[in-house]
């Protein structure tokens, strides 16, 4: 098990720099710089996420800079992850459609086996100014809009299809991928082979309000994963006076059982990738300790997962 993939997020490095120029516009060598700090701190595979850079939105000589640039840092670029990009937005979901279609086709010209699509949108003004965007209140999937996102993601789940590509998609609050039993009716009303979940467990753990149990989610979910986001938060709860907080941390250290949660995915048919993030501080280093984490784990012999809370 030594050798599965586990990919860096680039969610550490900026979309605009200090002076206000866009990644987008930069140079393939400003690029570089990016990817070989992923390379330094250990990484073999790369997530370019497209909060750092829209590689789908690059004309085809600035996307052969930008291979370039990944082969040159000694990475290989696995999957594109979009972020806010929902193809079911009341404002942009035509555009994020066609958009989703460039990144399917991005990928599959880079030689990537995974894209990676959620439904949540933009930051609103309460959240781009908390301290923690989850702390505050995002926009809702409205239960209209279902069918909708049905007919999309099937569309985007055929063309990937054609393109030889896996569609994962990724679990996120208040949207139709936000509990287990919503994202779970969706992947089968979607019904295809190459569609599956990124159980990004974390992003339910950090919310400031009940929740399910991070296990009992897992266990629901992860038989159908096929590509996953890992990182883990320090959740406490006090139930006097019902106030919930939670805190980025380590995957060794926070609240999610990852020994549990790795073993009990691979127990049950996970084979994809893992892409390790982290929010606040230095991202990129906890985002090592953890790959460094999941690599123990990974070589240890598989063993049944048991319940590891006595609670459920």
């Amino acid at each position: 098990m030594t050798d599965w993939t586990i990919a860096a997020a680039m969610l550490n490095f900026p979309s605009v720099d200090n002076e206000g120029r866009s990644r987008q516009d930069a140079s393939g060598e400003v690029w570089l710089s990016d990817l070989r700090q992923v390379a330094e701190a250990g990484f073999s595979h790369v997530d370019p996420t497209d909060s750092w850079l829209r590689v789908a939105d690059l004309v085809p000589a600035r996307r052969a800079e930008f291979a370039s640039a990944v082969a040159e840092a000694g990475l290989q670029a696995i999957t594109l992850s979009t972020a806010r990009r929902s193809v079911i937005d009341p404002a942009a979901g035509d555009e994020n459609l066609a958009y989703s279609h460039r990144v399917i086709e991005a990928a599959s010209e880079l030689g990537m086996a995974t894209v990676s699509f959620g439904l949540f949108r933009p930051f609103n003004t309460a959240q781009q100014q908390a301290l923690w965007f989850w702390t505050a209140q995002g926009p809702v999937d409205h239960p209209d809009q279902w069918d909708l996102a049905v007919r999309r993601l099937t569309e985007l789940g055929r063309h990937a299809a054609d393109a030889g590509i896996d569609i994962s998609l990724e679990m996120y609050e208040d949207t139709f991928l936000g509990s287990a039993d919503s994202s779970i009716r969706l992947v089968e009303e979607i019904g295809l082979d190459n569609v599956g979940l990124n159980p990004d467990l974390g992003n339910l753990l950090r919310l400031h309000r009940p929740i399910e149990h991070w296990q009992r989610t897992a266990e629901k979910v992860l038989p159908y994963a096929n590509y996953w986001h890992v990182k883990n938060y320090s959740r406490v709860e006090d139930a006097n006076s019902g106030v919930v907080f939670a805190v980025p941390t380590s995957l060794e250290l926070g609240t999610i059982n990852y020994r549990w949660a790795v073993n009990f995915a691979i127990d049950h048919g996970f084979e994809g990738a893992f892409c390790v993030e982290h929010y606040g501080g230095d991202g990129l280093s906890v985002s090592a300790s953890n790959r460094d984490y999941l690599r123990r784990i990974l070589k240890q012999p598989m063993r049944e997962a048991e319940s590891c809370d006595q609670s459920l």
